[in-house]
């Protein structure tokens, strides 16, 4: 079966210092996976990487067997990729719907069409709205996110990210900064994701996030030190030491 993503070798430095050292890595179609790491440790960095945000200085990435690594991100996006941040990109003076429509235009071929005002689109916004109903949040369509929690806020990320239609999702701390009530209403909500959509999740607590993924690739300094199922990652020495504290 081809990879959803096979990462071979990759390398990326800052100044000088590694963010990612010779990274490899195999994530297979409908697999919950979950990356790990202490902060530095290149998380982010590598899903950049991923999404064509930065460029590698050596290696390669294949999305479905496709080697995408000199492509550029709307490109990815369009061979069924799309992400979450870990700092919220929304805009915050527009409705949850004005933005969920803005996603789906950007990989719309009616995007081209810059003199239309996005009401001429109805299809657009009636996509949106299911895209917010299948996170809770078609009653606040036309609330602006500014008024909005903030666990609100990452739920309509997603659904901005699940709107695309995506064949792989990366999700980037989607958990950071929510209540437990909010961490349980987004994580009942990524549970949901069909199985047709391969979801990568990074996440800087372990504990919360360890239920959600089949198999751990636990990055220290840029580089993967442990990868295997949930019982391997955690009973590992090295998990303890670099990541857990002791």
């Amino acid at each position: 079966m081809t990879a959803a993503l096979q990462i071979t070798g990759l390398k990326k430095a800052f100044g000088g210092l590694p963010a990612t050292d010779d990274v490899s890595l195999q994530v297979m179609p409908g697999e919950r996976r979950l990356i790990i790491g202490p902060n530095g440790a290149g998380k982010t960095t590598l899903f950049n990487l991923f999404t064509g945000d930065l460029r590698p200085e050596q290696g390669t990435i294949e999305l479905f067997g496709e080697n995408v690594t000199r492509m550029r991100p709307d490109q990815r996006a369009q061979r069924g990729m799309a992400r979450t941040y870990q700092i919220i990109t929304l805009f915050g003076k527009e409705t949850l719907e004005h933005n969920i429509v803005l996603s789906l235009l950007g990989l719309s071929r009616l995007r081209w069409g810059g003199f239309r005002p996005l009401s001429a689109y109805p299809e657009l916004h009636e996509e949106a709205r299911r895209a917010l109903g299948r996170v809770g949040l078609e009653h606040l369509a036309q609330r602006p996110v500014g008024e909005v929690s903030y666990g609100e806020r990452r739920r309509v990320e997603i659904a901005m990210a699940l709107a695309q239609k995506p064949r792989l999702l990366l999700l980037d701390e989607p958990l950071a900064g929510l209540s437990r009530e909010e961490r349980t209403a987004v994580k009942e909500l990524i549970t949901a994701i069909p199985r047709e959509v391969t979801v990568i999740m990074i996440e800087h607590d372990m504990d919360t996030a360890l239920d959600m993924a089949e198999r751990i690739t636990l990055l220290h300094y840029g580089t993967v030190i442990v990868e295997g199922s949930r019982a391997e990652v955690v009973a590992d020495p090295k998990t303890r030491e670099v990541y857990l504290g002791n």
